[in-house]
């Protein structure tokens, strides 16, 4: 497998996962901290962190320290147009967008 496969699989494998998907569907919205994710997602804090890492590794976010926070954002602002794009194969396997 070439490297370029391998890192395309890491990053689509960020996503592969219903709440690193719903995590990234609020960082859409904007950035947020693990608390403000944990109330919204309903996680504990150490699975949060876990997610945020594996999403992190991949490069889909970065972060950014304030006072005793560490809020997260989507490094990628193409992200709508993807899922847009799976929304759209999702609902007719024969469509394309």
């Amino acid at each position: 497998m070439s490297a370029l496969l391998n890192d395309r699989v890491l990053v689509i494998k960020a996503l592969a996962h219903p709440t690193r998907l719903q995590i990234a569907e609020i960082l859409a919205s904007g950035p947020a901290c693990v608390s403000d994710l944990q109330a919204k997602v309903g996680s504990d804090l150490s699975t949060i962190s876990k997610h945020l890492a594996v999403m992190r590794q991949a490069g889909w976010l970065t972060s950014k320290k304030k006072g005793l926070h560490i809020f997260y954002s989507l490094s990628c602002s193409c992200l709508d147009d993807f899922l847009r794009c799976v929304d759209t194969l999702a609902s007719n396997p024969n469509s394309c967008c």
